[in-house]
């Protein structure tokens, strides 16, 4: 094992994945889709994928940007966890 830490990413980087997890509420979905908006215009809900629990109290959403570089990412991951039904974003 090489001791070079995480792999850099190259920007841009046209399938960067989003992953956001939170408590479910109507429009959660909608709600991540317009914070990542924000950050990244060209997101396609087309792909974004929604998943709910098994009980119906939490939810994940799934997006793929185009990353421009790490002030931006930066900027996005602290616009989705300033939401309050966001538990983790990755």
């Amino acid at each position: 094992m090489s001791g070079g830490g995480p792999p850099k990413i190259e920007f841009p980087c046209d399938d960067y994945m989003i992953k956001v997890i939170g408590d479910y509420q109507h429009g959660f979905a909608d709600r991540v889709l317009a914070l990542t908006r924000a950050h990244a215009p060209e997101v396609d809900s087309d792909k974004m994928h929604v998943r709910y629990s098994d009980k119906g109290n939490f939810c994940s959403v799934t997006l793929w940007i185009r990353a421009t570089g790490e002030p931006q990412l930066k900027r996005l991951h602290e616009s989705l966890r300033s939401y309050a039904r966001v538990r983790m974003v990755l």
